[in-house]
């Protein structure tokens, strides 16, 4: 029964993240949801900063603490470990829900494009940055990284194998292509308002501050391993440094904390 409780748990955390990150796609592009990010009651421009800074800050230290190998040493005494990595998710895509529900509109235009073409080739490129997320997460075990195999592991009685390190696709040309989906996602658009150039700003901040923490972690778990595929591939921009990589680290999902990503 234990464990059929456990199955349950993950299955739901799961179909609330999934949920959530397809509402999120129409939430920054204001496509097909009822509230987009310019949408809401008006709010003065001053509180309506302090509110979304609030909410971003929330998301963030949520999403940074609860992803520190401490942090995980810690609460791993007196929950089950299967249990750890739904619960992350569950919890992180419940502050993303917050955000997005309590979001304060700014919608002082800052460029509107009105050239159709244009217009609709930045919206394609947003979701192309979405879809770069979802791919990205596949070649890292998407379903470890959203606490799904831990369940089904547990319930099938098994253990969870050892982090590997391993060359997945976009990994042997960006360190980090989940991050590099996000920030293509947030920043393409045809419409930018000062309410999405603040989400955009300070989740790029967060973003590079989350490469910072989540690198020195790698390179503590993985070591000299870690130091040459960073010293071979580029952060974000795919080419931008020289020599091909023949063995690099990305380790399984439960050591990369990108994507918890939600940026995380």
């Amino acid at each position: 029964m234990r464990k059929a409780t456990i199955l349950l748990y993950g299955l739901l955390s799961y179909a609330f993240f999934f949920a959530t990150f397809v509402y999120a796609v129409g939430f920054v592009g204001a496509l097909f949801v009822p509230k987009g990010i310019d949408d809401g009651p008006a709010t003065p421009i001053v509180q309506a900063v302090v509110i979304n800074l609030a909410l971003l800050s929330l998301f963030a230290i949520q999403h940074s603490v609860m992803a520190r190998p401490w942090f995980k040493r810690r609460w791993g005494g007196w929950i089950d470990p299967a249990l750890e990595r739904p619960t992350y998710v569950l919890l992180a895509t419940a502050a993303l829900a917050l955000l997005m529900w309590q979001w304060r509109p700014l919608p002082q235009l800052v460029w509107s494009v009105t050239d159709t073409r244009l217009s609709a080739a930045l919206t394609a490129l947003s979701l192309f940055g979405w879809l770069l997320v979802l791919l990205s997460t596949f070649m890292i075990s998407h379903f470890e990284l959203f606490g799904l195999k831990q369940v089904f592991m547990r319930f099938s009685g098994r253990g969870m194998p050892a982090a590997e390190f391993r060359t997945p696709g976009l990994y042997k040309l960006v360190r980090h292509p989940i991050y590099l989906g996000f920030i293509i996602a947030f920043w393409a658009t045809p419409v930018m308002s000062q309410g999405h150039l603040l989400f955009a700003a300070v989740t790029t901040a967060y973003i590079l501050i989350g490469i910072m923490l989540e690198e020195r972690d790698l390179i503590a778990l993985f070591g000299d391993d870690y130091r040459r595929y960073r010293e071979r591939v580029s952060m974000l921009l795919p080419f931008s440094r020289r020599g091909a990589v023949r063995r690099s680290s990305v380790p399984s999902a439960p050591a990369h904390d990108a994507g918890q990503e939600w940026p995380r």
